[in-house]
């Protein structure tokens, strides 16, 4: 089923949320994330995304010009049973902030890419 910004809203509410995991994959297969107080997370990180530093992840981007914007899945919210404060986990898109376009590094927008090209 798939769910939408208000049904993540919703979890986080029902869930008493304390803290949101901004996941992706890099190009090697290793998964990274950055993690949120609930305070930082709303509707907007949908559209507008959360900023993160591009040179972190080994090959993608130099320091002069890092910047990327993780673009939430709703479909793939889900609260991790692992940690000991509740907290949601989303799949992110990665977005290259000065144009708006998936990055070509992301995995996860290859794939998105090669399946359309694919209908």
């Amino acid at each position: 089923m798939a769910k939408t910004v208000a049904d993540v809203m919703k979890m986080v509410e029902e869930n008493e949320v304390k803290f949101v995991d901004f996941r992706l994959t890099g190009d090697m297969g290793m998964q990274h994330d950055t993690t949120v107080p609930v305070s930082h997370f709303d509707e907007e990180k949908f559209t507008a995304g959360h900023a993160f530093d591009g040179s972190s992840i080994a090959g993608w981007k130099g320091i002069e010009a890092s910047d990327m914007q993780l673009i939430p899945d709703p479909n793939t919210a889900n609260i991790d049973p692992f940690f000991e404060e509740t907290t949601l986990i989303l799949t992110c898109d990665v977005i290259e902030p000065s144009d708006g376009k998936a990055s070509d590094r992301d995995p996860r927008s290859i794939a998105k890419r090669a399946a359309a090209s694919l209908t």
